[in-house]
């Protein structure tokens, strides 16, 4: 497998997870960057591959080499979770060589129907996780998804109970960034749910995000209050997931927080503006009751992209519809 954005890799866990429980004999291999090799901690009769997109496995030249080191693991199927240029090279290396492959449909066509502006067909598409169980059906491993089970709480570390504290009640989430403007909460509105929500003293809200700019918005919405807490830039993404494990409740955007959450077993609330959880990414195991989405009424072209990265006139404020005391509400109602 060969994945990018840190929401595509935390939305194969689940399905590994169920995976290595279905089948205790079959032994997983998952080839992603370096990065993302905590997700897979923990996971029986899995071996985390690093592709090294930087030097040895660079071009195609380096696409071959990393088809002859994962050849040398003697594997017999490959599952392409990706379906981009490079996952197709390797998946098809593998299939010359005789081994039995299967590719990810993205539904590609479907989700223009779904985003279009004219002619829109407005209906819930399959999620990526069946997407991800029909490859490994197709390699002849159908995999049951019901009765998901997730890590322990993790334990708490030194610096991240000096981060937190230890005298909370409940731990909220809130991960108030994503990767495209048209996905992102209003600040103000934002500012107005973490006010609200931080009035309870026994809770303790933990503000995710990174880069230097998302680091200053976090902080000057953390500075007013004692029980919201910046950790962006502050501990390790290890010790960042171990957190997220233990959160009552995650807030998140349309984005890879929401999903990182969701893998952990933790409750997760998302907004949504531009794009709509009807495109298949609604966060594994997680309500559609709890995806707030922005009003069609007033917005009629919505969603107007998959993942957010179109512009329409006049679909600025979509978000705005969403209005700070439903999200406390829905936040309030996890705890």
């Amino acid at each position: 497998m060969r994945l990018s954005a840190m929401g595509d890799v935390a939305m194969t866990v689940p399905v590994l997870r169920a995976f290595v429980k279905q089948y205790p004999t079959v032994k997983l291999t998952v080839i992603s960057r370096p990065f993302f090799k905590p997700f897979f901690d923990g996971i029986p009769n899995l071996e985390f591959f690093a592709f090294d997109e930087k030097e040895r496995h660079k071009g195609f030249p380096g696409l071959l080499r990393l088809y002859k080191d994962v050849k040398k693991l003697k594997i017999d199927a490959f599952a392409d979770l990706h379906n981009v240029l490079r996952s197709k090279v390797v998946s098809l290396l593998f299939a010359l060589s005789g081994k039995k492959r299967a590719t990810v449909d993205k539904g590609r066509e479907e989700k223009k129907e779904l985003t279009r502006a004219e002619n829109k067909i407005f209906k819930q598409l399959p999620t990526m996780f069946e997407r991800h169980v029909k490859v490994f059906e197709e390699l002849g491993f159908p995999i049951n998804l019901s009765n998901p089970e997730f890590p322990k709480k993790a334990i708490f570390g030194a610096e991240i109970t000096d981060l937190v504290g230890e005298s909370y009640e409940k731990l909220i989430g809130i991960a108030p960034f994503a990767q495209y403007d048209s996905k992102v909460y209003p600040l103000d509105l934002i500012k107005e749910v973490i006010t609200k929500l931080a009035e309870n003293k026994d809770r303790t809200i933990l503000l995710f995000g990174g880069g230097k700019k998302e680091i200053e918005i976090l902080n000057s919405l953390s500075e007013p209050f004692k029980n919201v807490i910046n950790v962006a830039g502050k501990i390790k993404f290890q010790q960042e997931l171990k957190l997220i494990s233990n959160l009552d409740v995650m807030l998140s955007m349309d984005s890879g927080n929401a999903h990182i959450a969701a893998m952990l077993g933790v409750k997760v609330i998302t907004l949504w503006g531009a794009t709509h959880p009807y495109a298949g990414f609604l966060p594994f195991n997680q309500s559609l009751e709890n995806a707030l989405t922005s009003d069609r009424n007033q917005y009629p072209k919505l969603p107007t992209s998959v993942y957010g990265n179109k512009i329409v006139e006049g679909y600025d404020d979509a978000m705005r519809t969403i209005l700070p005391q439903q999200v406390i509400d829905k936040v309030v109602d996890q705890l």
